[in-house]
């Protein structure tokens, strides 16, 4: 399988017994995967935060450690975990991603390397309404959609565009994604023009999100549950203050439970000295 490996950043040249403790794999092109970074700096740990594409390269911002890009299956994943004597991985990739959270969830079994998955909080329950649908899938989601008005409002991202296009027809939907060529492209590829996509990066205060809504004037609007870290309250308030209806697909279940499950900076920093403390052992 064919990959992009790129530097950023660098390590420092100093050597110590950390630096030299064995590898650390990182999943996920978001703030948390940052952090995450930045704690590992922090520490002196050798790692690589995998991303699967160049904007993800580009939010992970001054890091330490290496950066690789490029999407990856579950034998990329295990050959990488071999080749390069990686002994802990960190599942820090977007709440959504499921496919990849079950490919690093096979490969590390298959290769026998300890696993932990970051979750940021879930904020679904701090709010309920009676315009607030929580649901467990697109197809879910757009069944609800479709008791609504024409204009569909998407906080969902570029990457499932076509499948609401196919289970909304007669919708007229309006795309918030992010301002990459890439993602324009897809959105254009799929008959979505000027009037339709809505190209900026979040996450939005809840003040720029009723702006666009009153700009907008979405009949109903589709999102997920993102967390603090995506603005999910932000998003969400600002239409039921409105009227508009939200339908929020929730999230997967996590692959991971019990004590390598860190839902905090400070679950992040704990296991950290915990690994530390495993690698003198």
């Amino acid at each position: 399988m064919s990959e992009t490996l790129s530097l950023v950043g660098r390590i420092s040249e100093a050597s110590s017994d950390t630096m030299n403790r064995g590898a650390v794999l990182v999943f996920g092109g978001t703030s948390d995967a940052r952090f995450i970074c930045q704690i590992l700096d922090e520490q002196r740990i050798s790692y690589t935060l995998s991303v699967a594409t160049a904007v993800g390269a580009s939010l992970a911002g001054d890091i330490g450690g290496k950066i690789r890009v490029g999407r990856i299956d579950t034998d990329g994943i295990a050959d990488w975990l071999v080749s390069n004597a990686v002994n802990w991985v960190i599942d820090a990739s977007h709440p959504y991603a499921e496919l990849l959270s079950q490919n690093i969830t096979r490969a590390c079994e298959i290769v026998g390397v300890t696993l932990s998955r970051y979750q940021r909080r879930s904020e679904l329950n701090d709010l309920e309404h009676p315009l607030l649908h929580k649901v467990a899938s697109l197809q879910a989601a757009c069944a609800v959609a479709q008791t609504f008005g024409p204009r569909v409002l998407l906080t969902t991202g570029s990457k499932e565009l076509a499948a609401y296009q196919q289970a909304l027809p007669g919708k007229t939907l309006l795309a918030r994604v992010l301002p990459t060529s890439e993602v324009i492209a897809e959105c254009e590829a799929l008959g979505l023009g000027v009037d339709n996509i809505i190209a900026l990066r979040g996450p939005f205060s809840s003040e720029f999100n009723a702006a666009t809504y009153d700009f907008c004037a979405p009949d109903v609007v589709i999102t997920k549950e993102s967390g603090a870290e995506g603005g999910y309250l932000d998003k969400v308030t600002p239409a039921l203050a409105r009227n508009i209806p939200c339908v929020v697909v929730t999230r997967p279940q996590p692959q991971v439970f019990g004590p390598e499950l860190l839902e905090s900076r400070e679950d992040v920093s704990r296991r950290v000295t915990r690994w530390l403390q495993e690698r003198k052992s």
